[in-house]
Parts: C-alpha cells; structure tokens; sequence
C-alpha cells in the first residue's frame, strides 16, 4: 500500500485526482499505475486500470488469479468491473468513496454475487492517508 500511496503522491504532483495502485503477484509488485485522466485526455485512464493493464503484460495473461490490487480510494464501477473480469483475487483499498465508491460503499460489483467472480475486499488500510491527500487536491482545486 506504501508504494500505490507513493503513486497517488506523484498523480497529486501533476495535478491529477491523487490515486496509486499496485498489482500484486507472488509477493512481488507486477503493475503500477496512477490517475493520468487529465494527461492522458481518457476518462478510462484511473489509477486501477492502468495497474491491471500492466499487470496482465507482465503475466501474459488476461487473469491476474493469484494476485491482490492495492489502491489508496476505493475503486469506482468501472474499475470494480474490470478488476471482476480480470479475477483478481483481492482488492485492499484505503480511502472509502462516499459517490461512487464499487466495493461496498456505494456499490458492491467486487463482490456481487450476480457476476462471474468476487473478489475478497478489505478497506481502511492507509486510510487516513490517503483521504487526506484527497482531501488537500480538492481544497487547493476549490
């Protein structure tokens, strides 16, 4: 969580919603990503996505069975779902997303009994953390 805490940093430095994730396969670090929606011009371009994109590059493989995404805000629809299709076996995410938060808070897609695969969830891990580094973006933004 460290280390997605270090991507959320640099994503805050270049102005963007400060999110970091980790992939995570066999006590090794196998994708990294961080918000780059605003650099990139991709509404698609969060933090989640780009760590599980790198992570099936690395194992050659679509599934990342065997692996757990680490995230400092808990991921959204899009990235719930994708992290479904992906089968991860766990996400562990710090900050809790009261408007579109998809593992429990607002939605519950990572573990819907209604889809293909559910991952394990566990929250709060750095959450004072990263919540605060959140919190600073949005009042500098305002």
């Amino acid at each position: 969580m460290i280390e997605a805490f270090k991507l959320a940093e640099r994503a805050y430095m270049e102005k963007e919603i400060p999110v970091g994730a980790v992939v995570v396969h066999q006590n090794r670090i196998i994708g990294k990503g961080y918000n780059q929606v605003e650099r990139l011009k991709d509404p698609t371009a969060h933090a989640e996505m780009i760590a599980i994109s790198a992570a099936c590059a690395a194992l050659e493989n679509k599934y990342l069975e065997g692996c757990t995404l680490y995230v400092t805000l808990e991921p959204c629809p899009m990235c719930a779902g994708a992290m479904v299709w992906a089968k991860l076996d766990r996400v562990v995410f710090g900050a809790m997303d009261e408007k579109a938060g998809a593992c429990g808070t607002r939605f519950n897609i990572a573990s819907s009994a209604h889809l293909n695969h559910r991952l394990e969830v566990i929250q709060g891990v750095m959450e004072a953390d990263s919540g605060y580094l959140l919190k600073q973006f949005f009042e500098e933004r305002r």
